[in-house]
C-alpha cells in the first residue's frame, strides 16, 4: 500500500506533467545524447560548428529511401563511439539554407567536421566497414 502512495505521487508530480505536455522525451543513453536533430541556423551554429567535438552531420530527406537505410546504420556506429563523436541531423526540407551553404546537391550527404571545418565527406549509402572507417579517421582512431 505504501508503495502504490508513494508511486501516484511520483507520478503526480509537476514536472512529469510538463514533460508531457511538451511531448518531449529526455533520453540517459550515450546514443541519445550522442545524435540530435538541428532545429534552425542558430542550433547548427551552436551545437555544431561550435562544438568541442566532432561532429558527423547527416543530411537527409523524410522521402529519401536510402536516407532511410543510412540514417539508422550511422546512429548505431555513433552511439557505440560513447561520446567521441557527435551525429546532427539536419532534413534539407526544413533546412535549405543550411543545405545551399554546405552545397548538398543530394541525399543522403554525410559532412565530417572538427572544430567548425568540413574534413571530409561521402554522398549516397555506405556499408558498416566504410562508416567504421570514415568515424575512425573522424576521431582520430
Amino acid at each position: 500500500m505504501a508503495q502504490r502512495q508513494a508511486l501516484q505521487r511520483l507520478l503526480s508530480l509537476p514536472a512529469r506533467r510538463a514533460l508531457a505536455s511538451h511531448g518531449r522525451a529526455f533520453g540517459t543513453s550515450a546514443g541519445c545524447r550522442s545524435t540530435f536533430n538541428v532545429q534552425d541556423g542558430g542550433d547548427f551554429q551552436d551545437r555544431v560548428v561550435n562544438s568541442p567535438k566532432p561532429v558527423v552531420v547527416d543530411f537527409h530527406a523524410q522521402w529519401c529511401g536510402p536516407c532511410k537505410i543510412l540514417g539508422p546504420r550511422l546512429e548505431k556506429l555513433v552511439s557505440k563511439l560513447e561520446g567521441k563523436v557527435l551525429m546532427a541531423k539536419v532534413d534539407i526540407d526544413d533546412h535549405t539554407d543550411l543545405a545551399i551553404e554546405y552545397e548538398v546537391s543530394a541525399v543522403p550527404t554525410v559532412l565530417a567536421m572538427k572544430n567548425g571545418d568540413v574534413v571530409d565527406k561521402f554522398v549516397g549509402i555506405k556499408d558498416e566497414d566504410q562508416l567504421e572507417a570514415f568515424l575512425k579517421k573522424l576521431i582520430g582512431a
